[in-house]
């Protein structure tokens, strides 16, 4: 006697074996020792900051418990593609608008439907067409040697295309996400003649590092004056070390003001079971903002959720409004432009 086993079950069937094996030590229970498919929403996350502690408690309060597997944002947006009708992933959570913006384009998402995100997150952090919505706030803004500038001199980021910052400027590499994005906004205010100029200033001026953490760094060891990062970063340092000789200030805030990234997500096209999939969105957008962005010193996407003490101590700021869409849109041609630039 002879079976035939669709490749639509193998796929399945290889995909949860793959997802299992990887996340034998990611599953957060809902306090039971079994659990059906329906008590289960399963996450590709390219956000890599403490999700732990978030899905723990929304498991505890929902009884939903979550399974998640983490990777490279254009990796797990690929394997969501190829899996197509069989995934077994009902939430995409990444990190930058551009990666949000290509998940959209792609056919990833599918609208989420939940009029308590819609009221809880400003229009300008959703998307459009209801496909994904952002989580936590990133602001990428100006961070510099308290002992070698007066924070008088610091503006805007196309001010640091001034030749006066020659030698004294660090930078991020071109092919990060936020360098891009941070173009992205630049595009999007100042028009791509103003954007192009803006970058060779900043490529004449500017020592290039691999991250965030090694710009602060060389900062504090007086390797370099004045620098672009995001927030967070800063905010660890502080948090480890109440002296840390690097400060801040929010850039364009006589103008547009500072540029804001997202982390977000939303529920997959072919999610298998995409009510819990809506339920630890909206979640994570309502009673769990705190849970979701504290532990990474991130600013809550609902501004009706307080951020951490340490935050409130930076101040507040006036970001830019753009919508985070739109900014996405822009990636491409922010990626060309850094080409043509000679930014490493």
């Amino acid at each position: 006697m002879s079976s035939v086993t669709s490749p639509r079950l193998i796929a399945r069937v290889r995909a949860r074996a793959i997802l299992a094996a990887v996340t034998v030590a990611a599953t957060v229970l809902a306090g039971c020792t079994t659990t059906s498919d329906d008590d289960v929403v399963r996450v590709y996350s390219g956000r890599h900051y403490d999700l732990e502690p978030a899905f723990e408690e929304f498991a505890r309060e929902t009884g939903i418990s979550v399974e998640f597997l983490y990777g490279g944002d254009a990796e797990l947006r690929e394997r969501i593609l190829a899996e197509g009708e069989d995934t077994i992933a009902d939430v995409y959570i990444t990190v930058d608008v551009g990666n949000l913006y290509l998940a959209a384009e792609q056919g990833i998402f599918q609208p989420l439907d939940l009029p308590p995100v819609d009221a809880a997150v400003p229009d300008n952090l959703r998307h459009p067409d209801d496909l994904w919505v952002g989580l936590a706030r990133r602001a990428r803004t100006i961070v510099y040697d308290p002992d070698a500038v007066d924070p008088a001199e610091l503006s805007t980021y196309e001010d640091l295309a001034d030749p006066r910052w020659e030698g004294r400027l660090c930078l991020r590499r071109s092919t990060d996400t936020y360098t891009q994005s941070l173009v992205a906004s630049l595009i999007a205010a100042d028009g791509e003649a103003v954007a192009s100029d803006v970058v060779d200033g900043w490529v004449a001026n500017a020592e290039i590092y691999n991250n965030d953490v090694a710009i602060l760094d060389n900062i504090a060891e007086g390797d370099c004056e004045v620098g672009i990062v995001n927030h967070y970063y800063l905010a660890r340092e502080v948090a480890e070390d109440p002296d840390y000789p690097v400060e801040l200030v929010w850039a364009n805030q006589d103008d547009r003001g500072v540029h804001v990234n997202l982390s977000g997500g939303g529920v997959t096209a072919n999610a298998p079971n995409p009510e819990a999939g809506r339920q630890l969105i909206e979640w994570l957008a309502t009673d769990g903002q705190s849970a979701f962005v504290d532990a990474n010193f991130e600013y809550p996407a609902n501004p009706d959720v307080e951020p951490v003490e340490l935050l409130v101590q930076f101040g507040d700021f006036l970001a830019d409004p753009v919508n985070a869409n739109e900014l996405g849109s822009y990636n491409r041609a922010a990626v060309e432009l850094l080409a043509e630039s000679g930014y490493q």
